[in-house]
């Protein structure tokens, strides 16, 4: 198998992908048949979830993927990352030097995909709407900083926000600021079942099946103007019920390509014996995976706890033991792959000491061994997490510092629960929602953050993040990032553990598939096509 040496940018936004195997066939464009894709993730309307695509509510990577097919939003990330550019607008930047006021114009003949005019009015109802409805996923924190909104004429629409924001212009590259249309949107509630209706580059039909849906299909939006070229007509989108039965399908040739989530068994299996026909496509993960702690909770509480735990993981070991070539250790919250990390839990814990973990516990007065729980979700994050929680399980007890049991539960149960603040200690995974190392800060740290923690610290909240947003080039903010991180390992409301590679195989004649799915495992289905020659 040939490899390509990846040399990683300092910057978010210039990761690029790398193949391995055999390389694509010569063809044309696209043909009749619909691209066939295949996923893990699992989409199900439930009692505390019942309106699993609607833009306010959704806060996940599985459906964020179906939503940035169908929902437009204003601007995008354009392929192989950098700046936000417009993608429903035509134009849009900041009016002042403070980073207070955005201004964006839309494309002339924009159009919902039944044929209505998008104005201006429907951007504003839009972002309203999702700020009113204050879902309980936390989405509506993205749009938080808007503090109001006016509209000139039916093509511009102006955002005042209550503070500086220079990462303003990424979070207008959301789901969550996705413009849909009063007549089908609901402006204070949201809109239950699997029904998606947008301007964006396709239209979008569910097979549903017990509140579950099994099958995607989205076909090329006619009334689509955008940014975005579609390289294909149709594509299928198929949930699987695991990796294995993901992987099948593909062998048989029901799939044409495989996405999140792999398992390391698969992974490791067409690394060492690629399969014919079949093309294995690497790109750096932006993927991360954190012990989360209920920082109110009776022992959870006790920062020498949480400290003594941080002491006592072994990133190594459990990466060698569960994903062993698919992910690396992780000392920060923020990756190492974007710019302003720092190796904070490394230069405070290093790797395993429990010598130091007994003296955290000894020097506050905690009585060892410590009873905790610790909650993971059976099927969201792939078929390794309950491997990883048996390993971090067996490493605390070993400690002979704690006394650890594990739990897990489907997401459509565990979910709900985590951010009811029913778990004590929690694994949680994340994807960015936009390419700035403050979304793996914010999302955890600061006011009606996704996780639901109680943690606060008033250094990061009043005065730290905000005077990271004020910083346009963002360079500039390293020296705040890293304060931050150093806080974060020192109260550890969090324990990061781990950061993924991200894997995808498809067969040969299917091209587009390094710009199809980024490191951020986001779908990007209109790069997808039959064939080798890109018609771009």
């Amino acid at each position: 198998m040939n490899r390509k040496t990846l040399v990683l940018s300092a910057t978010f936004g210039l990761l690029a992908p790398v193949l391995a195997g055999c390389g694509g066939s010569d063809g044309g464009s696209d043909g009749g048949d619909p691209i066939v894709v295949g996923t893990t993730d699992q989409y199900e309307a439930t009692k505390d979830a019942p309106a699993p695509l609607d833009p306010a509510a959704a806060y996940d990577v599985g459906i964020w993927n179906i939503l940035r097919q169908t929902v437009q939003t204003l601007m995008y990330v354009p392929r192989g990352g950098g700046a936000p550019v417009p993608e429903a607008a035509s134009s849009c930047g900041f009016t002042d030097r403070e980073n207070q006021s955005f201004r964006c114009k839309l494309r002339e003949g924009l159009k919902f995909s039944n044929g209505d005019p998008v104005t201006a009015e429907d951007v504003k109802f839009s972002f309203q709407r999702a700020l009113s409805i204050k879902d309980a996923s936390g989405v509506y924190a993205l749009l938080s900083n808007i503090d109001t909104m006016e509209t000139n004429g039916d093509s511009e629409v102006i955002f005042h926000l209550k503070a500086s924001d220079a990462t303003f212009p990424y979070k207008l590259t959301t789901p969550v600021a996705g413009i849909v249309s009063p007549k089908l949107y609901s402006a204070n509630k949201v809109r239950d079942g699997f029904d998606v209706d947008g301007s964006g580059p396709y239209t979008f039909k569910g097979e549903v099946k017990d509140n579950t849906l099994v099958k995607a299909t989205f076909t090329k939006n006619p009334n689509y103007k955008g940014d975005l070229k579609v390289l294909n007509d149709k594509v299928e989108m198929r949930s699987f019920e695991d990796a294995d039965a993901m992987g099948k399908a593909l062998d048989s040739d029901d799939i044409d390509v495989m996405t999140r989530a792999m398992s390391p068994e698969q992974v490791q299996a067409m690394l060492k014996k690629p399969k014919d026909g079949i093309e294995l496509t690497e790109m750096p993960g932006l993927e991360i995976r954190f012990l989360g702690f209920d920082t109110s909770a009776p022992n959870a509480k006790e920062k020498a706890v949480r400290q003594a735990i941080a002491y006592a993981v072994d990133r190594g070991e459990l990466i060698s033991k569960v994903y062993s070539g698919m992910a690396e250790p992780l000392y920060s919250l923020i990756p190492s792959s974007v710019a302003t990390h720092t190796n904070s839990f490394f230069n405070k814990y290093g790797d395993r000491d429990l010598a130091k973990a007994t003296s955290t516990l000894n020097n506050a007065g905690i009585e060892a061994p410590v009873k905790l729980t610790l909650h993971y979700t059976t099927d969201h994050y792939g078929s390794g997490t309950q491997k990883e929680f048996e390993v971090l399980r067996d490493q605390l007890n070993s400690s002979g510092l704690f006394d650890v049991s594990i739990k897990g539960e489907e997401w459509k149960d565990y979910r709900p629960k985590q951010i009811e603040g029913e778990y004590e200690v929690y694994g949680m995974g994340w994807f960015p929602d936009f390419p700035d190392p403050e979304n793996y800060i914010v999302p955890f740290l600061d006011k009606d953050n996704t996780i639901g923690s109680p943690y606060v610290n008033s250094t990061l909240r009043g005065q730290l993040i905000p005077q990271s947003r004020r910083e346009a080039d963002r360079s500039a903010a390293t020296k705040t990032f890293g304060e931050i991180q150093n806080i974060v390992a020192d109260d550890v409301p969090v324990l990061p553990l781990w950061q993924g590679k991200t894997y995808v195989a498809a067969r040969e004649d299917i091209a587009g598939v390094e710009w199809a799915v980024n490191p951020a495992s986001e779908l990007q289905l209109w790069e997808l096509r039959r064939g080798s020659v890109d018609p771009t």
